[in-house]
């Protein structure tokens, strides 16, 4: 068993990684650029929207009040109509990305502490580089891309988002793994 605290700078340093890359990943390529389509008519369904003043959150339109609502015949008829959708609305004014880098590079530090806390658990000191890497990988890609797929599977998001997103993870994971393996104590 390898204390949490001698892990200090494999995660440290795997968070750092994951966190460039991902920089590079969604600014300098264009792997994510056909994640979301832009609308034809944009303006006319901001222009729609802008009135209801709907407060920021997530949303499922048509949304049944209850069960017994949910088989009713008049929902029935919401969902055959359409559209049915699931949208997330966010305040609008700047889009400061400042929040959401310290918000990632926290979650990198998150994911990278548990990658180390199972890989700890489990690996005494001095444990080879192939077996560090394992352990920290697996945990590693769990918690970066396992819980994206019952986006897929329950609200509809395209798959190809989220195979490209779970690419994206395995590599976090392999940069991850990597340094857990490189920096893991002799």
């Amino acid at each position: 068993m390898t204390g949490l605290s001698a892990l200090w700078l494999p995660i440290l340093v795997s968070s750092v990684l994951v966190f460039v890359a991902s920089s590079l990943i969604h600014m300098a390529s264009p792997w994510h650029k056909s994640d979301y389509p832009k609308l034809a008519n944009e303006a006319q369904v901001m222009d729609a929207l802008r009135p209801l003043a709907i407060p920021p959150g997530d949303y499922f339109v048509p949304r049944p009040s209850s069960r017994d609502d949910m088989r009713s015949p008049a929902f029935a008829e919401k969902v055959k109509r359409g559209p049915v959708v699931v949208f997330t609305v966010m305040p609008g004014g700047s889009m400061s990305m400042g929040r959401n880098l310290v918000l990632w590079f926290l979650y990198c530090i998150v994911v990278s502490s548990f990658a180390g806390y199972i890989a700890g658990r489990a690996l005494p000191q001095a444990t080879p580089y192939l077996q560090v890497f394992r352990f920290a990988g697996a945990t590693a890609f769990i918690g970066y891309a396992v819980a994206l797929w019952q986006m897929s599977i329950w609200y509809r998001r395209a798959w190809t988002t989220t195979i490209k997103a779970s690419v994206d993870g395995l590599i976090y994971a392999c940069l991850t793994a990597g340094s857990f393996g490189w920096l893991w104590p002799r």
